[in-house]
């Protein structure tokens, strides 16, 4: 937690105000329901972001959009993804960062409900690719995300749950490529379908 507490402060500012807004974010990451979307993801998603930034006209707004991109979770997606940008908004506005900047932040935590940038979009593409670089992890890597991501959903019935996973993982594997970064996509891209496409399988097993 220190570290991350650092992190923020080499980013945000060590005013009282900032200060208090990182010990918030930290609370909210931090928050018993979390499995998967905890802290833990956070700093592998930052680590992410400095591995990418050069694909990036703002990395500090990546940063930031890393920061607040499950800032609020509730496991209603679209919703959580749409109330951490208002969070975004109001946080940075009330640290008085650009209003360019703010609104790129809003942007990029929208995008993360998708995770499908435009071409040319380099911010975009970055936090993209953090944010699912986790899918190429070792196959027991692979296999502890799926298995806290099911925890995070637990209020989700079985039946519910395998549908949906199967929906995502299958549009997933429908694009032309996970990872649009250069570096993401060269790192990243043959493991994380390998790994998908094995979660695939044992979700097909385990219908009804």
């Amino acid at each position: 937690m220190e570290e991350l507490e650092q992190r923020w402060a080499t980013l945000a500012g060590d005013s009282p105000a900032a200060t208090r807004a990182g010990a918030d974010l930290l609370a909210r990451w931090s928050e018993e329901h979390r499995h998967y979307h905890g802290t833990g993801h956070l700093a592998a998603v930052l680590d992410a972001v400095d591995e990418l930034a050069g694909a990036a006209s703002d990395p500090d707004a990546v940063r930031f959009a890393a920061w607040f991109h499950d800032s609020v979770y509730d496991g209603r997606p679209g919703d959580d993804e749409a109330a951490s940008a208002r969070l975004a908004h109001d946080v940075l506005t009330a640290l008085d960062r650009p209003a360019r900047q703010v609104d790129e932040v809003e942007r990029l935590v929208l995008l993360t409900a998708g995770h499908d940038p435009e071409p040319g979009d380099g911010n975009g593409a970055v936090l993209c690719d953090a944010d699912l670089a986790v899918l190429a992890g070792t196959p027991s890597e692979y296999a502890a995300y799926a298995s806290a991501v099911r925890e995070d959903y637990a209020h989700v019935s079985d039946a519910d749950f395998t549908a949906g996973r199967y929906a995502v993982i299958a549009g997933l594997l429908d694009r032309p490529a996970l990872y649009r970064t250069e570096a993401g996509h060269r790192r990243w891209e043959l493991p994380a379908r390998h790994n998908l496409e094995t979660e695939l399988v044992l979700l097909r097993a385990s219908a009804p």
